[in-house]
């Protein structure tokens, strides 16, 4: 019993209420950015047969600023936030919100006046892999983490350049390597990691990093690490770092920002500020890689809103008009609707087959079936948070975790 002599056994008091935690269903991990895919695809979710009118919020706690998204391994949700001068690093219980352990290191810098109304971050997303934590801080200090204890394992420390913006990529691991694109502007390294131990395996140096995270994918029979560079679009072998392919993309500002996103095994869909929906294709002629271009569409855009696929269709927010989500076609980059302008400034969108889950960056989750072509028109809309939401929202089973400007927060379906 608390104080005031309530039984509090297998409940957690919220808002003055106590409320039951049994109704909580896990689901899937979401390890990493974007999910275990990094597309925005849920593996798997069971939609209600009727939408509530409102969800339960079961928790909510102070974690400080940031738009690094929550990642979920198990029971347990991993938070990087900033608090004063601190970059900090929470395992919190997913159930009750109650932290388990939260390590902490001193990582003062001197913010960009561009950036200063998006706060001083961290905007990398943590990568949960073979019982490590990843993390990217808002300076460049790249650390390692042992996930259990929130032991250090390693930290690289910031170098003397930074990017215009900071950082916001987030940390790729695949087999024995971590990724990350390191250094500032005009002077990085995208740079394969031990990540057991922090060893640099190779560097490429070719350009500075952007703000975009890294994907692989096997194109061609070839696996090949994708990610936008400060001035480029490239592909890299990962095996070695060797440059395969690149093409010129600078987004307006110097800010590409954008996942790449791969369609129908050879193609891969970007875009940036101030710069039309794209579609290359990535082959293999005579011996040398290279991007070809294959459509362009300036009359869609992405600047930080990643887009998901479904079918042979792309959904997405465009910048332009104020906000306006879309469809087009993945094949001929054709718009095939758009919504009506100022819907927003960004939007963090997830599916899981059909269903679209579309996080607004005023606190306004909608949920709804996907119908290329035809207007998206929520089943519900919810309000989940009273501040910014940059970061996207991260669903396992019937629960729904949210991080505002300082707060996380888990909702449930039921």
């Amino acid at each position: 019993m608390n104080r005031s002599g309530r039984l509090m056994v297998g409940a957690v008091l919220v808002a003055g209420c106590t409320v039951a935690i049994g109704a909580q269903n896990a689901g899937p991990d979401w390890p990493q950015w974007r999910g275990p895919r990094r597309d925005g695809t849920l593996t798997s979710f069971t939609e209600p047969k009727a939408w509530p009118e409102t969800l339960n919020q079961r928790w909510k706690i102070t974690v400080g600023d940031g738009y690094s998204t929550p990642i979920i391994v198990g029971n347990r949700v991993y938070q990087f936030s900033r608090q004063q001068e601190n970059e900090i690093l929470r395992a919190i219980d997913a159930a009750s919100g109650k932290v388990v352990w939260e390590k902490s290191y001193a990582a003062p810098f001197e913010m960009n006046s561009g950036a200063k109304r998006h706060g001083p971050g961290p905007k990398s997303t943590p990568t949960f892999a073979d019982g490590r934590l990843f993390t990217l801080g808002m300076s460049s200090i790249v650390t390692a983490w042992d996930a259990a204890s929130g032991k250090e394992l390693w930290q690289k420390p910031a170098g003397p350049v930074q990017p215009m913006f900071h950082t916001a990529m987030s940390p790729l691991v695949d087999g024995n390597r971590m990724y990350l694109h390191v250094g500032g502007h005009n002077d990085g390294a995208l740079t394969a990691f031990e990540p057991a131990t922090g060893k640099v395996i190779w560097e490429w140096k070719g350009d500075g990093p952007a703000y975009g995270s890294p994907i692989i994918a096997e194109i061609g029979g070839m696996r090949q690490l994708m990610v936008f560079s400060q001035k480029n679009f490239i592909g890299i072998n990962p095996a070695n770092g060797e440059l395969l392919w690149s093409v010129p993309f600078e987004a307006r500002s110097t800010t590409n920002s954008i996942t790449p996103l791969v369609y129908g095994g050879n193609t891969v869909i970007v875009s940036g500020q101030g710069k039309p929906l794209t579609s290359y294709i990535v082959a293999n002629k005579g011996g040398k890689w290279a991007a070809d271009l294959a459509w362009e569409n300036p009359q869609l855009s992405m600047s930080f809103s990643n887009a998901v696929i479904i079918g042979d269709s792309i959904f997405s927010m465009s910048p332009l008009n104020s906000g306006q989500f879309f469809w087009a076609d993945a094949r001929t980059g054709k718009t095939l609707w758009a919504s009506e302008p100022r819907q927003g400034g960004n939007a963090a969108i997830t599916r899981s087959g059909d269903l679209l889950f579309v996080l607004k960056d005023d606190g306004t989750l909608m949920v709804g079936k996907a119908t290329p072509g035809a207007a998206f028109v929520p089943a519900k809309t919810y309000t989940v948070a009273t501040s910014a939401t940059w970061a996207p929202p991260v669903i396992s089973g019937n629960r729904i975790f949210v991080k505002d400007i300082e707060t996380l927060a888990l909702w449930t379906v039921n």
